[in-house]
């Protein structure tokens, strides 16, 4: 599928911003928009395995689309909730386990690039990966 690959980050767009709404303190984040993400995507029909390199962690996620899941962001952060495919996006839509504020993510393929947009209490950032 158009996802399969291995895409690492290459430039970010409102990450920072995006770090300090989610209330990630000043160093992480500053460390976070040097991460170095490398994420890999295999995709079996409804079924995804998404493997996540970083500077700070390497793990792997395998879920189904509409299939609720829990997850941790690098900072700790829990969330849970489900990806689906609409169109040619995957969109998620995570609730923190902390205070139950929504996250909402899409990746899309725009030309050569996989885009990874976030939206969390009305701050929207991009990461944009290159194959790689």
């Amino acid at each position: 599928m158009a996802f399969d690959g291995t895409w690492k980050v290459d430039r970010n767009e409102n990450y920072e911003k995006f770090m300090e709404a989610m209330g990630i303190g000043m160093m992480k984040r500053k460390l976070g928009a040097h991460d170095n993400l490398k994420i890999t995507i295999q995709q079996n029909g409804d079924k995804f395995n998404v493997k996540e390199a970083s500077n700070f962690r390497n793990i792997e996620i395998e879920f189904t689309l509409g299939v609720s899941f829990e997850y941790s962001l690098a900072d700790g952060t829990e969330l849970t909730g489900a990806w689906t495919l609409e169109g040619n996006k995957l969109v998620a839509t995570f609730t923190r386990k902390d205070n139950g504020k929504v996250l909402k993510a899409t990746r899309e393929i725009v030309g050569d690039e996989l885009v990874q947009t976030y939206l969390y209490e009305g701050v929207e950032s991009k990461r944009f990966f290159k194959r790689g």
